[in-house]
């Protein structure tokens, strides 16, 4: 296939993917995003491996100011 065969057939599938617009059943999407248990709480189970955020950032930062000294 030749090249200006081949960028027809890319243009024609591009052009067919942008202005695609599937239905949509709003109201699934709707019940997907609100629905909230008190049961189904995020527990991250690698948070103990690693120190928290700002313990280590106070770190550093006393460790630079001894060093400015």
């Amino acid at each position: 296939m030749g090249r200006g065969r081949q960028k027809a057939k890319h243009t024609k599938v591009a052009r067919d993917l942008k202005y695609f617009s599937p239905n949509t059943d709003l109201s699934a999407l709707e019940k997907e995003l609100a629905t909230e248990t008190e049961g189904e709480e995020y527990i991250d189970k690698w948070a103990d491996l690693y120190p928290e955020e700002d313990d280590a950032t106070d770190e550093t930062d006393e460790e630079s100011e001894d060093n400015h000294k």
